[in-house]
């Protein structure tokens, strides 16, 4: 017989609140036309991307996710020293340690709330969710605070005419609580590493310190490019489509409710053809709202389901109370896609 005794965590979790943080500067794509042969037309045609945000020196990666993460907290109506958990997901924080997650929960105010970061793409929010879901049901905190954030513009190679249109930087949070109903349904999500080459960092950063210009890609002027993202437009575009609506279909069958149960659709802002192709592919209804924020705001990996959630609500397209379908997919390749109550 067990000697530990059971957690007393609440029978469910709920998102309680969400807050957005997109940095000052809106960079137009004929900023991006200075750099590549290209053109307005095609960029929105192939992406639907018109605008981004790039971020200043100082909207670094924690500055940006306090910003987003103070509005959260004040939409849960709670207050920063109850937050008992903060789990960061981004890629673009340069420090490998110690975690962006233990600076913001310090200048948030929290009480020495457990801090972490993860790395998983676009996909983090979702994976991020799930890791608070389980604190706030397990017990091990009351309320968690969940960061998606990016500076995007740091690993965007602008003299690639595939992929220097597409990215944005910004912070998307949300507070997760105690609920004594079911809010946040099962997460169906996975990985599929044999997928991983089709995207990446271009180079690994031990290659980029050795400098060795005989192996490097160099950019127009002859010196060795920063590392960026780089991907394989053609198959990621067939995956996501494909693959993530039979997820997005899975991630409804968990929590009980079909299609026509929706209000409303978020998934990753990677690309408005991908987010269409998936509403058809799904047969969602029409009267299902359904976020394109890319449109604006490019896309921002992890920041991107938070950032269109807060948009949804703060223009009225979606309102509290309503049931989301929220799913995310991304380098690795990994995926994570559930059923929420908005806030």
């Amino acid at each position: 017989m067990s000697k530990i005794k059971p957690s007393k965590g609440a029978p469910y979790a709920r998102i309680l609140g969400v807050g957005g943080y997109r940095p000052t500067r809106v960079v137009p794509n004929d900023v991006i036309l200075e750099k590549i042969d290209s053109s307005d037309e095609w960029i929105r045609s192939r992406s639907g991307i018109e605008t981004r945000h790039w971020a200043s020196p100082e909207e670094t990666v924690a500055a940006m996710s306090i910003e987003a993460s103070g509005k959260a907290i004040a939409d849960a109506g709670i207050s920063a020293e109850q937050i008992g958990g903060v789990i960061v997901s981004t890629v673009s924080h340069f420090s490998q340690t110690p975690a962006v997650a233990t600076e913001i929960a310090d200048k948030l105010g929290t009480r020495k709330a457990a801090a972490f970061d993860i790395s998983a793409g676009c996909a983090g929010f979702g994976y991020g969710l799930t890791l608070a879901k389980g604190m706030v049901v397990e017990g091990s905190a009351e309320y968690v605070l969940v960061i998606g954030v990016e500076r995007l513009s740091d690993l965007t190679d602008l003299e690639d005419r595939a992929t220097a249109f597409l990215f944005g930087d910004g912070a998307g949070a949300v507070v997760v609580g105690p609920s004594q109903e079911p809010h946040i349904g099962p997460t169906v999500w996975g990985s599929e590493g044999d997928k991983s080459e089709t995207i990446k960092q271009t180079v690994p950063w031990d290659e980029y310190a050795a400098g060795d210009v005989s192996t490097l890609p160099l950019d127009s002027e002859g010196n060795i490019k920063f590392p960026a993202i780089t991907q394989e437009g053609q198959a990621v575009f067939r995956w996501a489509v494909f693959e993530m609506a039979k997820v997005a279909q899975q991630a409804l069958e968990a929590a009980g409710i079909t299609p026509d149960d929706l209000d409303v659709f978020i998934p990753h802002q990677a690309n408005v053809r991908i987010i269409d192709s998936m509403v058809k592919t799904l047969k969602l209804p029409e009267h299902v709202t359904v976020a394109r924020d890319v449109r604006t705001t490019g896309n921002t990996s992890a920041a991107s389901i938070p950032l269109a959630m807060e948009r949804l609500l703060a223009t009225g397209e979606a309102k509290s109370g309503d049931t989301a379908l929220v799913i995310g997919f991304g380098a690795g390749l990994v995926y994570a896609a559930t059923v929420v109550t908005l806030p």
